[in-house]
């Protein structure tokens, strides 16, 4: 069975491959830091947008009184945005997981720009490889680098653009407000961003620069913390109810922030859903408004959302019965069965009473040999009866001749096992039946309740002396 993925560590990043002169001589990711070259292991570009224009504007709040319509319209647009981000540069152009009419389209392209996480195409671009090349190098934001990188650094740090993996985007050339929006992003995104909120907050209640300061600046700042904690935070917290080979993760505390994105050990393995959360109690508002879009028409368009996809359900119950298995497997290996049969000597009839006539407390049960002597006194029938069984077959004594014994005796008699008896009848029908019954994810039988090798049959009117 494959091990879980290993938690990431917080800021640790893991071991880079040693990198060729050539890249060294090359890319500044790879020299060391000094007071002549620390600015170059900034992108300052980046930088610029997602720390110090927030800084800025956070200072600028210091100045700027915050009325309610304003924040108001900055809760407004910044859950537009974010389903910009969600809706649009993700499960739309990023995973095809539905198609959008034009209308949509442009609204989502719009939106998606006022986020300030760079074009659709660059977005996306970045996100294919994410999925390509989880928890590896090649992962434009890997979380085994540290959750610091995989949260921040990726975006602010000058990284060498030949590590991160190569994925496809050629079919989004073929939209093309995908097309415009990347070749006309920076105009996009200063009017998106900053100058519409400015705009609508300006005309609607005459707070202008509330409009910049707040609708503008410290929401975009939040989307893009909110947008960042999906490569952070669903990698690094939360449980993995599909598949515990990789990182990500389901919390409700990410799904919140994210509208919805949390549930991204789901997302991971079944991608092309359009939604993150399955049940109907989980948060996934970016899941509702497509769905909701999905059953709006415009005249002479269609609907503005259709051939919305989602996973087979047999093949997500699959993984979900794939992962407890795997816990009960876990849990079932801390357990004592007893010795496999295949482990246990084998003891002719003759030896077997020869060993009990020295003293041995054995009694066979089913073929199988079992040493009881730390039990005789513990017998919940008393010693009488059990003594009565030692050195003979107590099969039919042990499932109903005597008493019926329930499947907590099963189990400890297991525990119990010596020996197995030359030609017992019972344990050459088990052996066969043996091969056939279900493996565990280490290859180990799994033994259920009411399959034990001591349970026979049909329950046996007497006990018989052997």
């Amino acid at each position: 069975m494959a091990e879980p993925a290993p938690r990431p560590s917080l800021f640790t990043p893991a071991t880079t491959p040693a990198p060729t002169p050539a890249q060294k001589a090359t890319h500044i990711q790879y020299q060391d830091v000094t007071l002549r070259n620390w600015y170059m292991k900034i992108n300052w570009l980046n930088t610029t947008l997602v720390i110090l224009i927030p800084l800025f504007g956070l200072y600028l709040t210091l100045h700027t009184p915050l009325t309610r319509p304003t924040l108001l319209w900055s809760v407004a647009y910044y859950f537009l945005t974010a389903f910009g981000i969600t809706g649009g540069y993700h499960r739309l152009w990023s995973h095809r997981c539905y198609s959008a009419s034009l209308p949509l389209r442009l609204f989502l392209a719009f939106v998606g720009a006022g986020a300030i996480q760079g074009s659709i195409r660059w977005w996306s671009a970045n996100h294919r490889a994410h999925h390509r090349w989880t928890d590896t190098m090649k992962d434009p934001y890997s979380v085994m680098r540290g959750l610091v990188f995989s949260h921040i650094g990726w975006m602010v740090l000058n990284n060498d653009p030949k590590v991160k993996g190569r994925t496809d985007v050629s079919d989004l050339d073929s939209d093309w407000v995908v097309v415009w929006q990347h070749m006309h992003y920076g105009k996009c995104l200063l009017f998106s961003a900053w100058a519409f909120p400015c705009i609508v907050a300006g005309l609607g209640w005459g707070d202008w620069m509330g409009g910049l300061v707040y609708a503008g600046i410290i929401r975009a700042c939040f989307v893009q913390q909110a947008t960042f904690c999906v490569n952070s935070l669903a990698h690094w917290i939360g449980e993995q109810p599909f598949d515990d080979r990789r990182s990500p993760r389901d919390h409700v505390l990410t799904a919140l922030v994210t509208m919805g994105e949390g549930y991204h050990n789901f997302h991971h393995e079944f991608p092309s859903d359009y939604r993150n959360a399955i049940a109907w109690y989980q948060y996934d508002p970016t899941k509702w408004l497509i769905f909701a879009f999905s059953k709006i028409g415009l005249p002479g368009m269609g609907m503005l959302a259709y051939d919305l996809k989602t996973f087979r359900e047999n093949e997500i119950e699959k993984g979900r019965l794939q992962q407890q298995q795997k816990a009960l497997d876990r849990k079932r290996a801390k357990l004592d069965w007893g010795i496999p049969l295949a482990q246990l000597p084998v003891v002719d009839w003759d030896d077997f009473r020869a060993r009990c006539a020295e003293g041995a407390k054995l009694v066979a049960i089913a073929g199988v040999i079992h040493d009881v002597q730390d039990f005789v006194v513990d017998h919940p029938g008393g010693k009488a009866l059990i003594a009565s069984a030692i050195g003979k077959d107590a099969t039919a004594m042990f499932n109903g001749g005597v008493y019926e014994h329930s499947n907590a005796a099963h189990n400890l008699l297991s525990t119990m096992r010596v020996g197995v008896l030359r030609g017992g009848q019972e344990v050459e029908i088990w052996k066969a039946e043996w091969t056939r019954l279900e493996k565990d994810t280490k290859g180990a039988t799994v033994v259920r309740a009411g399959e034990q090798i001591t349970r026979v049959g049909d329950p046996i009117a007497a006990a018989v002396a052997a």
